[in-house]
């Protein structure tokens, strides 16, 4: 038996609007997977120790407040620093399309932008969970 997806669901920074960070948190929970939610204004410190600390397949960060440029960049360098491998860091937000190429060429994974269906974040994170989750079995 495998064991369940593990995401990290992540608000970082100073927005403070959640309730869709708790609507995916909420979803992927119902799909079956296990989901840790660091609540609000979290540093990318916080969150990769949180990633190290749960063991997560999945890194997935609500970002509102303008300043993914930043924050999905700083989250990805501490991982690869901290020897984070076999997590995929993806999320969601208000993200221009242009910065979404950029974002995704960076290596973060597909993020979903306001009115996104629940069904395609839930299957994204399923198929790339159960790849991580293949991924880690055969390095163990």
């Amino acid at each position: 038996m495998t064991r369940k997806i593990r995401v990290l669901v992540a608000k970082p920074g100073l927005d403070g609007h959640d309730r869709g960070a708790k609507v995916v948190a909420c979803a992927l929970r119902d799909a079956g997977m296990e989901v840790i939610y660091t609540g609000l204004h979290q540093t990318p410190e916080m969150i990769v120790q949180s990633a190290i600390e749960e063991d997560v397949d999945i890194v997935a960060m609500s970002i509102l407040s303008g300043a993914h440029m930043t924050l999905f960049p700083a989250v990805l360098n501490l991982m690869k620093k901290q020897g984070l491998k076999n997590v995929l860091v993806s999320g969601g937000g208000i993200i221009p399309d242009k910065d979404i190429a950029k974002l995704n060429k960076m290596g973060i994974g597909r993020l979903f932008t306001p009115g996104a269906p629940l069904s395609d974040i839930v299957d994204y994170c399923t198929k790339e969970g159960n790849k991580i989750i293949a991924r880690k079995s055969k390095t163990k």
